[in-house]
């Protein structure tokens, strides 16, 4: 008997029944048999694609495509690094005979592994999991699944009549979980699926590749060390994960390890420390402690931040941090928060620390009667929200308890409502490019599992939101299901040098919360009508978008957002004076057109290469030099980001720089110092 399937261009293949996947790939030909690492099959009854093993069994109908490994195929490299979980789990066992695993997927580049281990280790001790998973690749165990009942799958990793089989207490559990989950749906205790490889047993779904030999000796590393509560919970029993990274071939892992070793160097938390902007403490763990010159970086982003709000219409609020839970289950918010919200009590009655700004911001709204003459009301707030997250994801300024969210939260009539989010998208297009980061990918999601608000609400939100973006003719992705609790939104994801993508703003239409806050205003009928609300958030977190900065820029920052934008450095003492009085005009230049620089005199008693070397590690814009000819010819010798750019007339620099803090020039544009340069050596001002 034969069976048919169809391939993905259409073409039918013609099998012999009970053929497998992999029996397809060699009908198809010699050069996919051997590539094949899985398949993608859709049965004729089911619309639904099912990442399958190469041993899996195909039947009449199915639609199949082969599956191999491609840097670009998101599904092969979930194979890939699967396999490598697996591969280092048995290594780890094979070195700590005595070790408990406990889960371990794919993840976006590489892979984990969680153990509770009978000894301690140290990052040291990852060379020896490598060279152990390098001989399971080389012994080339084949992946083996199979379905096992569940008083089999629980005997096989627990004990069976008192002796001891694989002693896994977290599959255990896990086993237990997938029965009661069927349990409650009434749906028929499942089979438990198992991978074998060697010695080593797993409960997995799959798929995963052949065979160990597959996953390659050089395509694998090993990075790092974390403690991870069990299933996240801080209650239970902290486990150590060990993370790894896989790709297709050698050169494609030196490439992303060349990429970390950047961002290594990039870190935010290492930039912060050097270059004394933020630190953290034992005592406020996951709350960021700003020094003097972070918040000169602070106010250079706030700055304009609130010019160009007052540019677009917005009016700055400011609300409480603490209000009464009442509020926050009426807003909804309880019911979706809670569990990351912190709480107080006042004069008997319970409040909560604000996790969002927006009920606060309704309150603004209810607080006086409100007309249609006056829509639509642009409120923006630089609202400090606090959200419980557990320590073990605390990440610098990335994952904090506490932040400044750049909420704003637009009121306006329906038949306002496209306009009003089509200048919204324009708006954050044009902040992103002033930071430098011109690379915007836009996702449109809609409505999740969990919600509020109708479902005429909901319509009328999502079909706003694609209007705008196809009106725009904006390239977007559809994320089906990640919208709000109160309404679809579309995100934000910016790319920086590295090519990471950091999700920051969002617009988000509401219908649900003025109705369930009770909101109006007096239309021109004079009856009363329920607004709609548009949430928005720009750079989202103020903190997190300055680790992004950091990170983007290597902390060699545009110098209108710097600490520190110049430092005047005198070659002797009695260049001192001068020095300062190169300090002073720069000062007094800026502010002839409106802006403030942190400059500075470094006339230490130290070597004129130490004190520029330093200048340089702090990423100073600007260092000026001067000596007896600048003073004799009332110019500075220029160095622009450890550059040597020549002298300039000390007035034209002066205003150069103040300029380009004016105007914000990004570090790869042009800046006007170089027509100062140029002036002073006859030369045309080009780069």
């Amino acid at each position: 008997m034969t069976l048919h399937v169809t391939l993905p261009d259409g073409s039918p293949l013609e099998l012999d029944n009970g053929a497998t996947v992999a029996d397809a790939a060699a009908a198809i030909g010699p050069r996919l048999a051997k590539a094949a690492i899985a398949g993608r099959v859709t049965a004729a009854d089911d619309g639904e694609p099912r990442l399958v093993d190469l041993t899996a069994p195909l039947h009449e109908g199915d639609t199949l495509a082969i599956v191999t490994l491609k840097a670009d195929d998101p599904e092969s490299l979930e194979v890939l690094r699967h396999t490598a979980s697996h591969v280092m789990a048995q290594a780890v066992l094979r070195l700590w005979p005595g070790a408990k695993y406990a889960i371990g997927p794919a993840i976006e580049n590489g892979f984990y592994y969680d153990f509770q281990l009978p000894d301690p280790i140290t990052e040291d001790d990852l060379a020896r999991i490598e060279a152990e998973m390098a001989k399971i690749v080389a012994e080339d165990h084949p992946t083996v699944r199979a379905e096992l009942p569940v008083d089999e799958a629980l005997a096989l990793f627990g004990k069976n009549g008192g002796a001891v089989v694989l002693d896994q207490p977290f599959k255990v559990e896990l086993i237990e979980d997938l029965v009661a989950a069927a349990a409650a749906e009434g749906a028929p205790v499942p089979t438990i699926s198992v991978y074998t490889q060697g010695e080593f047993v797993d409960l997995c779904r799959g798929p995963h590749l052949p065979s160990t030999g597959r996953l390659g000796k050089e395509t694998f590393k090993l990075t790092s060390i974390a403690g991870a509560y069990w299933r996240g919970d801080e209650r239970n029993v902290m486990l150590t994960r060990i993370y790894g990274v896989a790709f297709p071939s050698k050169k494609e892992l030196e490439q992303h390890l060349h990429q970390l070793e950047l961002a290594r160097q990039r870190d935010h938390r290492r930039l912060g420390r050097d270059l004394d902007l933020f630190s953290f403490h034992e005592e406020g763990p996951g709350f960021p402690f700003f020094h003097a010159k972070g918040m000169r970086l602070w106010n250079a982003m706030i700055d304009y931040w609130r010019a160009e709000h007052v540019h677009a219409g917005y009016e700055e609020l400011r609300t409480p941090q603490i209000l009464r839970r009442e509020l926050w289950e009426r807003s909804g918010h309880w019911d979706n928060y809670k569990d990351n919200m912190y709480f107080t009590e006042i004069d008997g009655n319970p409040y909560a620390v604000k996790p969002m700004n927006c009920p606060g911001g309704l309150l603004v709204y209810k607080s006086r009667r409100r007309s249609y003459r006056e829509l639509p009301l642009r409120y923006a707030e630089l609202g400090q929200v606090h959200r419980h997250e557990l320590s073990g994801v605390l990440h610098g300024l990335f994952r904090v308890r506490y932040f400044t969210q750049d909420d704003a939260h637009i009121y306006c009539t329906p038949e306002q409502l496209e306009d009003e989010v089509r200048g919204v998208l324009h708006f954050m297009l044009h902040i992103y490019a002033a930071f430098g980061f011109t690379d915007v990918k836009i996702e449109l999601s809609t409505r999740p599992e969990k919600s509020i608000g109708s479902d005429e609400m909901w319509a009328a939100a999502e079909g706003v939101l694609t209007r705008v973006l196809e009106s725009e003719k904006t390239e977007y992705q559809l994320n089906p299901g990640d919208g709000a609790f109160y309404g679809p939104k579309i995100d934000f994801h910016i790319r920086d040098v590295m090519g990471r993508t950091w999700q920051c703003g969002t617009i988000q239409v509401d219908f649900a919360m003025p109705e369930r806050l009770d909101i109006s205003y007096t239309g021109a009928d004079n009856e009363e009508h329920r607004p709609v609300m548009i949430h928005r958030a720009l750079l989202g977190s103020i903190e997190r978008f300055m680790g992004i900065l950091l990170e983007h820029y290597g902390g060699n920052l545009p110098t209108w957002l710097a600490p520190t934008q110049v430092v005047v450095v005198p070659i002797s003492d009695r260049h001192a004076t001068y020095a300062h009085a190169v300090r002073a005009a720069t000062v007094a230049a800026a502010r002839q057109v409106g802006v403030d620089l942190w400059v500075e005199v470094d006339d230490r008693p130290e070597s004129l290469g130490k004190r520029i070397r330093e200048t340089q590690l702090q990423k100073v814009p600007y260092v000026l030099v001067v000596g007896d000819r600048e003073q004799e010819e009332h110019t500075v010798s220029v160095r622009q980001r450890g550059k040597d750019r020549g002298d300039a007339a000390l007035d034209c620099i002066v205003g150069a720089i103040a300029d380009e803090v004016r105007a914000r020039i990004l570090p790869e544009q042009a800046s006007p110092i170089r027509r100062c340069v140029a002036e002073m050596s006859g030369e045309e001002a080009t780069e």
